[in-house]
């Protein structure tokens, strides 16, 4: 790509600058468009391929035995040259074989980044996550947190809404969202007398429109800063706000609910002090400081620069505009976000560097060590190679690093997509009980780009690439954000647990039961993490290969299956013995 005007490598990869299309000139290759670095045509027969063999598995009884999906393939389709099943290897009605896209090689563009990327581009990628990060509560407003909290604890909003009745939908919706503010009011007059007697003696909702809409941002807000927080209550308070947009609740109610996430970066934009977060010690100051692998003294440290920074940014900012409390907040809210990668990203990262140290690309297919998986043996639904399945498991990881390295922005994104008024939904059976389903197209657009960075990480991409969203698979933008809250509690407790063991072996007899079972310590660990990669990553989870398989979604499918056995495997007892407890957590505030 040539040309002073044209965006850097960097820059289309971090979704600053749009990529400039250019067709192929070189005859051997061809002059057919690319996605995904796959030849137009090549992409859209995998994809009918893909569901034909779907219908086949669904309905082949009522289809007949002589209907197979070969023969709906070569009837409807044709044979084609470049099929990666059907040929000597595999049979298009093989299980194991709905994702075609198997082997597709991504091709990179050859200019490369530059180490160490510069202040001035930390500081602008810094600016754009601000946009997407909650200011923390304030004690006044922790305190309207409780009153949300347990209004929303004692409503039945969903059991009374979202059922199938011949009443009126729209009555209910009215009914339950009157009881949820007089509920709201009650409790405001039990916590602030002045303020609940102002309330009660208006006796009109539409007058306090702003105080509930305030006390159902400060829920919102403090869910995307805690997501372990509030499990069964979020869902209530998102779906009564998603029925609060309906025109026909708007017209009875005359007020809205909903108002915009208080953010860092919209909470300095009105006290004019955006160039806080353009500052060089910005970065250090709200960095959470982590002890892994250093020693008290630099830990010490650490904090007693990050305390100057901070001191710093204070003296230089604070102005009758914002005091320094106020700067002080922001910073702190913005160190929230580093800390909640700590937590949830940084396990991905570990996951990632044991793969790639204990379990090499290179190894052969019958090494002890290796990660091959063949369909049908101890419930596998896929088909690699060692090298095959550590690329499959590698893409997984970087493309769950990358969600939870940009969960904050996909919150908030998912949030606008349920809160659109725009955007009806419609209650469905999906399988899985009755479930409001929605079009996510903020948070597909989203995913996407976070898809086509993890395949451009990697190289390469085994299997496929559908993202489910607003289907039975995941009804809506809510069911996304909640899958992909778990990875941490997934991979933590695995982290935890392999690093526990050196520690657990300091007893003799803990020591004893590892070297009987497997050999030794470091064996013990190597032989929980093989058994991870292989099958947590091997399509199974599900009654079929379009819910589970190789897509984007049954990738966790697939993990969750195998956290619901972990209690079958002989290695178990280790993970009890690092106290482990379950990897769901409370659903208790």
């Amino acid at each position: 790509m040539a040309g002073h005007n044209a965006p850097s490598l960097s820059d289309v990869l971090d979704g600053k600058a749009i990529p400039i299309v250019t067709q192929e000139t070189d005859p051997k290759k061809g002059t057919e468009p690319l996605i995904d670095g796959v030849p137009a045509s090549k992409a859209f027969r995998h994809r009918e391929i893909m569901l034909l063999q779907a219908v086949v598995e669904k309905y082949g009884k009522s289809l007949g035995p002589e209907v197979t999906a070969s023969s709906l393939v070569n009837e409807f389709l044709g044979a084609g040259p470049e099929d990666k099943i059907g040929k000597d290897v595999a049979s298009f009605d093989s299980r194991g074989a709905l994702d075609i896209d198997t082997s597709v090689d991504m091709e990179v563009n050859g200019e490369e980044e530059n180490e160490g990327a510069s202040i001035s581009s930390h500081l602008s990628e810094f600016n754009e996550r601000t946009k997407y990060i909650p200011l923390r509560l304030t004690l006044p407003e922790r305190k309207l947190l409780r009153l949300c909290e347990a209004a929303l604890n004692v409503s039945e909003y969903t059991d009374k809404v979202d059922i199938l009745s011949w009443k009126s939908k729209t009555g209910r919706i009215h009914e339950q969202i009157r009881d949820i503010c007089a509920i709201l009011s009650g409790l405001a007059v039990a916590a602030d007398y002045e303020t609940g007697q102002k309330m009660i003696r208006d006796r009109s909702f539409e007058d306090n429109a702003d105080y509930f809409a305030m006390v159902f941002e400060i829920g919102r807000r403090h869910k995307i800063l805690n997501p372990e927080c509030m499990r069964t209550d979020y869902g209530k308070l998102i779906h009564m706000l998603m029925d609060s947009q309906h025109p026909d609740i708007q017209r009875l109610l005359e007020f809205k609910f909903v108002k915009k996430v208080l953010t860092v970066n919209d909470f300095l934009r009105e006290k004019d002090c955006l160039n806080l977060l353009k500052h060089p010690d910005i970065i250090l100051a709200t960095t959470a400081i982590v002890d892994r692998g250093r020693s008290r003294a630099e830990v010490q440290q650490a904090i007693r620069q990050k305390e100057s920074a901070v001191k710093r940014l204070i003296n230089k900012f604070s102005s009758d505009d914002i005091s320094e409390e106020e700067i002080e907040w922001c910073l702190y809210s913005i160190g929230d976000n580093s800390s909640f990668l700590v937590f949830n990203r940084d396990p991905v990262d570990h996951m990632i560097e044991y793969l790639t140290t204990n379990f090499p690309e290179n190894l052969s297919n019958d090494s002890r060590r290796s990660l091959a998986i063949r369909a049908g043996s101890k419930g596998a639904r896929l088909s690699h190679g060692h090298s095959q399945q550590f690329q499959y498991a590698l893409q997984s990881l970087t493309l769950w690093r990358e969600i939870q390295n940009d969960m904050f922005k996909l919150w908030c994104l998912a949030e606008e997509d349920l809160l659109d008024s725009g955007n009806y939904y419609s209650l469905r059976d999906t399988g899985q009980g009755l479930n409001r389903v929605q079009s996510a197209p903020r948070i597909g657009r989203a995913m996407h780009e976070i898809l086509h960075r993890s395949q451009r990480k990697v190289g390469s991409w085994i299997g496929s690439s559908v993202v489910h969203l607003g289907d039975h698979n995941v009804p809506n933008a809510l069911t996304f954000i909640d899958k992909y809250t778990q990875v941490p509690r997934i991979l933590n407790p695995i982290v935890n647990v392999i690093e526990a063991i050196p520690r657990l072996v300091e007893n003799e007899r803990v020591l004893e039961v590892i070297e009987k079972a497997h050999g030794s310590v470091k064996d013990c660990q190597l032989d929980i993490l093989q058994d991870f990669y292989k099958h947590a990553f091997d399509g199974s989870g599900a009654d079929n290969f379009y819910d589970a398989g190789s897509c984007i979604d049954g990738r966790l499918t697939s993990a969750w299956n195998w956290c619901n056995k972990l209690d079958k495997k002989g290695y178990y007892p280790i993970f009890k013995l690092a106290g482990f407890t379950g990897f769901d957590g409370s659903f208790k505030n």
